[in-house]
């Protein structure tokens, strides 16, 4: 049996903290996982601007209500869930998705948890598991699924490699020039032939 697991962010929908950093007026909390490969030191780095700056989750789901999957991707994702199982493989947060995940018409979507106050105070945030994206592929090839695996950062290099075939998607240069052994597509159209020849 077969199962296409993708990124969220970046790959189906615009990156949130990049979206948030605009409406916010905060340059610094544009910074991704595809600038900074160290998941916990962005985690914190952001956590801590955020208190600087009297901003809690609440601020941060407002900006998220309001953005729509970028262009392409639902029609994209429907290809895909016409011809196997998609499953969302993502280091946001089951508190942020929601909203989005309505958009998408609800696929499966494996993410980590904020950890925040009663009066919406971020504090910390919860990993579903380390290294959560590789050990997810690692599970479902141990009930026989053949995976394909694609995303655009730092943090879905381990995923797209153990998966049985992948690449990357519309990642930056730093990243391409880093994984040359990785190919990577730019368009939804191009990534659903790769898919399909996975899957033929």
């Amino acid at each position: 049996m077969n199962m296409v697991c993708l990124d969220l962010e970046g790959v189906l929908v615009p990156e949130i903290w990049i979206e948030f950093s605009k409406a916010a007026g905060i340059p610094e909390l544009s910074r991704t996982t595809r600038d900074e490969p160290d998941y916990d030191k962005l985690m914190k780095f952001r956590i801590e601007i955020l208190k600087n700056n009297n901003l809690k989750l609440p601020d941060i789901q407002k900006v998220i209500s309001g953005m729509e999957p970028l262009p392409g991707a639902v029609e994209f994702a429907n290809s895909v869930r016409e011809k196997t199982q998609l499953v969302i493989l993502s280091d946001t947060f089951e508190q942020f998705a929601k909203p989005l995940m309505k958009k998408l018409s609800y696929p499966t979507l494996f993410c980590n948890s904020i950890i925040a106050d009663k009066d919406g105070t971020i504090i910390d945030y919860a990993l579903r598991q380390p290294d959560g994206k590789k050990e997810a592929i690692k599970a479902f090839k141990s009930m026989k699924m053949r995976i394909f695996a694609a995303g655009d950062s730092f943090n879905d290099l381990a995923m797209i490699r153990e998966a049985d075939a992948g690449c990357l998607f519309c990642a930056p240069e730093q990243i391409r020039k880093d994984c040359s052994d990785l190919t990577c597509v730019d368009t939804y159209k191009d990534l659903l032939a790769k898919i399909n020849t996975f899957l033929d």
